[in-house]
C-alpha cells in the first residue's frame, strides 16, 4: 500500500499550519540575531581570472587550505639536516 503524498503549498496559500498558536508568536523581535549572523560570512569579490581557475567554492577552500598550510610551514622552524 502507497501512501498519498502531502500536496505541496503554492505561492498564494498560507504556509502557517493551523495547529501553530499565533498567540504564542507574539513578542518576537525581527531581525534578533541578524547582525551576530553578517559578522559571522564573509565574502570575497574573485577577479574574473582567479574565478576562471576555482570554479566551485569547494575549490577555493582546497586551494587556501593549501596555501595556509605552505604558509605554516614556512613559518614554522624547520629542522636541519646534520
Amino acid at each position: 500500500m502507497g501512501t498519498t503524498p502531502e500536496p505541496t503549498p503554492s505561492t498564494d496559500e498560507d504556509e502557517l499550519r493551523p495547529e501553530y498558536d499565533l498567540a504564542a508568536l507574539k513578542g518576537g523581535v525581527r531581525g534578533k540575531y541578524h547582525k551576530k549572523y553578517r559578522s559571522r560570512l564573509h565574502f570575497v569579490r574573485l577577479d574574473p581570472e582567479v574565478a576562471a581557475a576555482f570554479p566551485t567554492e569547494e575549490a577555493v577552500n582546497r586551494a587556501l587550505r593549501l596555501l595556509a598550510e605552505l604558509a605554516r610551514q614556512q613559518a614554522s622552524p624547520q629542522p636541519t639536516a646534520p
